[in-house]
């Protein structure tokens, strides 16, 4: 028993803290008031102790309210040093993306034959099904092929806007 004595003597008093809050909680939201402020006033000692409960138990949970916001400022505090210290950098494009890539002899006809990165690629192409309106109207994301697209596309009459991107890279070198 001496071995579980500290440790069992700081559940009993978790659980009592626990209590009291329960206690404090159901009596001032649930019942609209405390239930020592209706007692007799021969009876005053008690509903003192039982006030000082909950205003102990309000101690606590303040100062848990208040360390996250302490952690948020000091976060913030060492956000701010560091730009502080870095100048501020545009960001770069992925250089294999903006690589210019010359496409093959079906796509040159949708887009131009001139090297071109696969994002510009991507948008002629999109810009060309959208003058085109070569979109399914029922289903927004498959596209309608029409003579030159097909070639491009292997013949296919129709595919997705995802399958269209991997099959416009097989035609780029």
């Amino acid at each position: 028993m001496k071995k579980f004595g500290k440790r069992l003597a700081r559940t009993v008093k978790r659980y009592q803290y626990r209590r009291a809050i329960n206690y404090a909680f159901f009596h001032v939201f649930v019942l609209g008031g405390s239930k020592m402020a209706t007692a007799k006033k021969t009876t005053a000692a008690p509903a003192k102790k039982a006030a000082a409960k909950p205003a102990a138990a309000a101690k606590p949970a303040a100062k848990k309210a208040a360390a996250p916001a302490k952690a948020a400022a000091k976060t913030a505090d060492k956000s701010a040093d560091k730009s502080a210290d870095k100048p501020a950098v545009a960001r770069k494009p992925n250089a294999a993306f903006m690589k210019a890539m010359t496409p093959s002899a079906t796509l040159a006809a949708v887009v131009g034959d001139k090297p071109l990165p696969r994002t510009e690629v991507t948008k002629k192409v999109w810009d060309y099904i959208k003058s085109k309106d070569l979109q399914d109207p029922a289903n927004r994301r498959m596209i309608n092929g029409d003579d030159k697209l097909k070639a491009v596309f292997g013949g296919k009459e129709q595919v997705s806007m995802f399958e269209m991107t991997k099959l416009i890279s097989d035609h780029l070198k």
